[in-house]
């Protein structure tokens, strides 16, 4: 200011001046350099609110071209081919596989943010799993999975982070794997089948009526009361499944069983590739959740639970898991619990698999249950594959007949080997 400038001129000691001159050019440099910053900072807020927004319309054509049902279901394959063809940023990428994921949950353009992060999964084996590693990877590759067979000098050069002395390779997803918001894919169904004309009901269902004659359900009894005739049952019951069989008459060797998640925070940066889903020869199993990660494992004793109990079991963190986790990845040795939580899997005592299909003690009693964890990876093949033998009396697209009921009744596992 004048005021200041004056004073200093006014100054007659030349040290003191020099002094008060120092003081007044170091404030000048110091608010050159916020200005700077804040300029810099507005530059990339512009750039980045520019860049949003170029997206976001690309995003709106993209939907506009995926959201007529009749025109888009046969172009969805034909148009992620071209999407590989452009040469588009990781950030338009990510956005453009949001868009056809949501395609299938939409609802006149409108859906749930189901942001897909493709961090892949990698599942770690010792000498003794290896072949058993190897064997999966083979099925995989048949089947058209992108997937790699790594050493353990491998997965040191990717995941430097991580401890692999002990281990004698992995099998990494190196495309088209990784994790979606659960509850907002399932928000997102329940949207769709409302569009589609389903009704939902708020009910426990209490007994099931089945006319002995011709061997068909033919009612089901709510706890309000209301009882309502059916031509088909489907039962997707979860962990209480067994309990809605038992009242067609049924067996179904499907029980709750208990799993925890607990969310941490590690002080130390993980330098490399983003962690994958990583699951641990012990069964302990690690992910990225940002800013933090989620690990879990099956309990030390894997029993029925009961269907209402949620208790976290604090020992199975500092008991099982954290030292599994301190030993894989070193810097998981200073960590932070944020948070946890618990749930139940459909556990299928018979082979963890899934049961789909009807039985032919019972024809129009469908079963769609025992997931063992997998219910989510599987429930979008699995609705389809039940809604063509609903409407068509067989598979169309893909044939789920391996996970019938005819393997409970006959004991006859279908062994799923890769449960966490």
């Amino acid at each position: 200011s004048i005021f200041e400038k004056q004073k200093l001129l006014e100054t007659i000691d030349v040290k003191v001046r020099l002094e008060k001159l120092m003081e007044h050019i170091s404030n000048e440099m110091n608010v050159i350099s916020v200005e700077k910053r804040i300029r810099g900072r507005v530059k990339n807020q512009m750039e980045k609110t520019q860049r949003e927004y170029y997206l976001n319309e690309q995003m709106k054509a993209i939907q506009k071209e995926l959201s007529d049902d009749d025109e888009s279901k046969d172009e969805i394959a034909e148009f992620e081919e071209k999407i590989k063809k452009v040469k588009l940023s990781k950030e338009a990428k990510t956005q453009v596989k949001a868009a056809i994921t949501n395609y299938h949950v939409q609802v006149n353009g409108e859906a749930p943010e189901l942001p897909f992060h493709e961090t892949g999964y990698l599942f770690l084996a010792s000498e003794d799993g290896m072949e058993n590693l190897r064997n999966n990877h083979e099925i995989q590759k048949n089947c058209g999975a992108e997937v790699a067979l790594l050493s353990n000098t491998e997965i040191k050069e990717r995941f430097p982070y991580m401890n692999t002395d002990d281990l004698e390779g992995g099998s990494l997803g190196t495309k088209h794997e990784g994790t979606l918001d659960a509850f907002s894919l399932m928000q997102g169904f329940k949207l769709r089948a409302r569009h589609n004309g389903v009704d939902y009901l708020n009910a426990r269902v209490i007994s099931l009526n089945v006319n002995k004659n011709k061997n068909l359900v033919n009612e089901v009894k709510l706890d309000s009361g209301e009882v309502i005739s059916c031509s088909r049952v489907i039962n997707c019951a979860g962990p209480r499944a067994k309990w809605i069989a038992e009242m067609a008459g049924l067996e179904l060797p499907v029980e709750p069983r208990i799993r925890a998640a607990f969310v941490f925070d590690c002080r130390e940066a993980l330098e490399g590739q983003t962690l994958p889903l990583t699951i641990d020869p012990s069964g302990v199993h690690v992910r990225t959740d940002p800013p933090y990660f989620l690990a879990g494992a099956p309990p030390p004793n894997d029993l029925e639970v009961d269907p209402d109990d949620f208790k976290v079991r604090g020992e199975e963190w500092q008991e099982h898991i954290w030292p599994v986790l301190a030993h894989r990845i070193p810097a998981f040795e200073k960590i932070k619990v944020m948070s946890s939580w618990a749930g139940h899997y459909a556990y299928n005592t018979l082979d963890q698999n899934a049961i789909i299909g009807s039985s032919e003690m019972l024809p129009n009693f469908f079963f769609c249950n025992g997931f063992s964890g997998h219910g989510f990876q599987q429930s979008p093949g699995v609705g389809r594959g039940l809604s063509e033998l609903i409407t068509y009396g067989e598979y169309r697209s893909l044939d789920l007949s391996e996970l019938s009921y005819d393997r409970v009744i006959n004991n006859e596992p279908f062994l799923e080997k890769a449960i966490i």
